[in-house]
């Protein structure tokens, strides 16, 4: 779980004020990332986006007309990126366990803030039903690669709750583990011991 900027993708033959459109709104959704880094999700508000993003507030809610709605995006940004990586794991055909561990274990260190953004915002799916579908992505995809592993419903769902503690536990206790420890819980919760 590495930080990223996300850049905005413009598809070709785009215009040039609708590319400029949507590297402005993935502009604001950067700087609710880096405010929920930061203030938490709690310190999110149409003015302190718009403050980080250097724009004006009128432009912040002409993009997102709600906080859902910008909250909604920043979640879907760092889902996207988990997802993508997760992704590539399965697409390079080797040690996919050993994978989503190197991922969990990227919750320290310098991917530390992106992953404690994202935990938080996930958190708030809890209350915000808007949030709930984008918080589940990542653990689908980790339930995806058990299913390849184990199809047993239960192993699934316990790998996917270790991945899922694993992250709190290293964002809590702020320690960098290692990749093969984190591997080897996976590996044992999916086995079923």
């Amino acid at each position: 779980m590495e930080p990223g900027v996300s850049q905005p993708q413009v598809p070709p033959g785009t215009d040039g004020r609708r590319a400029r459109g949507q590297r402005r709104r993935a502009e604001i959704i950067e700087a609710t990332l880096r405010v929920v880094e930061r203030d938490g999700a709690a310190g999110v508000t149409h003015r302190t986006v718009a403050r980080e993003a250097d724009v004006p507030t009128s432009l912040t809610t002409y993009y997102f007309a709600t906080l859902d709605d910008l909250l909604v995006a920043a979640l879907s940004t760092v889902a996207e990126e988990y997802e993508s990586r997760l992704r590539r794991i399965i697409e390079r055909d080797g040690d996919e366990i050993g994978g989503v561990a190197e991922l969990v274990a990227a919750a320290a260190g310098g991917g530390r803030t992106r992953a404690l953004a994202e935990r938080e915002l996930s958190t708030l799916a809890a209350r915000r039903p808007a949030l709930r579908g984008v918080a589940r992505r990542w653990r689908e995809v980790v339930a995806e690669i058990a299913r390849r592993h184990n199809p047993d419903p239960v192993a699934v769902e316990t790998m996917v709750a270790a991945a899922d503690g694993m992250c709190a536990a290293i964002l809590l206790e702020g320690a960098r583990p290692d990749a093969e420890t984190v591997r080897a819980v996976l590996a044992r919760a999916l086995r079923g011991d």
